[in-house]
């Protein structure tokens, strides 16, 4: 009677399926090829499964003097954006027994305090995000692995970025709004100082120029809907060409260019096409719904996980970007003639 309220444990495994507890370790940590045979290593499994046994991981990380804990650093926990690439990240660390702690950069961007007595001590590796890079310093974790997101693999802290591939998403915007006829351009510009934000401002102006009698003005703008909502009353009262089309940042961007649009008397996109970029819930929930770059955010913290966990091991991480995909929505049509 008391077996049933015990935890299992290795030597339950091991009389279970007939082997020694030196074996169940073996299978159990994965370091049982060449030493013990394939059906041998999935009894072990099999009594594991049928007695519900999980190893103690907190005793084994002790005797190995590692936590299999990785902290994930982001700008801010309120983007539905970097939730999903906590989601990507978690759900491969944990099938690599790694737990994650998410960290974000209290103010978005700049330095942190340090959650931890040593992070070096309290850690295994860090996932930042280049927008809270600054945060590294303060938890001294540019002195751990590290693996850098949306970051310059040319001045990266990391030993690897994974990079989304946020310049051709800009592309693809471009191309989109000079296929429909739109030759005048409002950017609507993230004021965050970001590889990420500089690289989709290069690779927009610079498409935008292949194409004669283009104009382009870009009005930066705080990552919220009442910023981007000033930005955009202030742009249209410039002199010039008033815009017909406007690209914006990031879908909560564009949510703020709906109201001061829709303040102007202007409709969409019969005025003004608008396009985005993360493709979260709100760009579906906006009226038109909204033609915008989807991100494919688990993905993006799935790839940058597992970079890491290449960086651990010694192995060289996969490279190359993240495709991005443009969906166009109601948001965006021809100018009027």
């Amino acid at each position: 009677m008391a077996r049933a309220s015990t935890r299992p444990t290795s030597r339950d495994v091991a009389q279970a399926a007939g082997v020694s507890q030196a074996a169940v370790s073996l299978v159990l940590g994965d370091k049982w090829r060449g030493r013990v045979s394939e059906t041998t290593a999935e009894r072990v499994r099999q009594a594991a499964r049928d007695l519900g046994y999980r190893p103690n991981l907190a005793a084994r990380n002790l005797r190995l003097g590692h936590t299999r804990t990785i902290l994930l650093v982001v700008p801010e926990l309120t983007t539905e954006f970097f939730a999903g690439v906590y989601t990507g990240a978690a759900r491969l660390a944990a099938a690599h027994g790694f737990g994650v702690v998410l960290y974000p950069s209290p103010e978005g961007i700049g330095p942190a305090p340090d959650p931890f007595a040593s992070a070096p001590a309290a850690l295994d590796g860090v996932l930042a995000s280049s927008m809270a890079a600054d945060a590294l310093t303060a938890i001294r974790g540019d002195q751990l692995p590290l693996v850098m997101l949306d970051s310059d693999p040319a001045g990266s802290l990391g030993a690897a970025t994974v990079n989304l591939d946020i310049a051709d998403g800009a592309r693809q915007v471009a191309d989109h709004l000079l296929h429909l006829g739109h030759r005048h351009f409002l950017h609507l510009a993230a004021d965050v100082p970001s590889w990420t934000f500089e690289v989709r401002a290069r690779a927009l102006a610079t498409r935008l120029a292949t194409t004669p009698g283009t104009s382009l003005r870009t009005a930066p703008t705080p990552m919220t809907i009442e910023g981007a909502l000033t930005a955009t009353e202030t742009a249209l009262d410039t002199p010039g060409p008033p815009p017909t089309a406007i690209v914006c940042d990031d879908d909560k961007l564009a949510a703020g260019v709906y109201k001061a649009l829709r303040r102007r008397g202007l409709r969409i996109p019969d005025d003004v096409s608008v396009t985005g970029v993360d493709d979260i819930a709100l760009a579906a929930a906006l009226d038109p719904e909204l033609t915008t770059v989807r991100l494919d955010a688990e993905l993006f913290g799935e790839r940058g996980m597992r970079a890491l966990l290449a960086v651990l091991e010694g192995r060289t991480p996969e490279e190359g970007e993240i495709p991005v995909e443009l969906v166009v929505r109601g948001s965006t049509a021809p100018p009027r003639a």
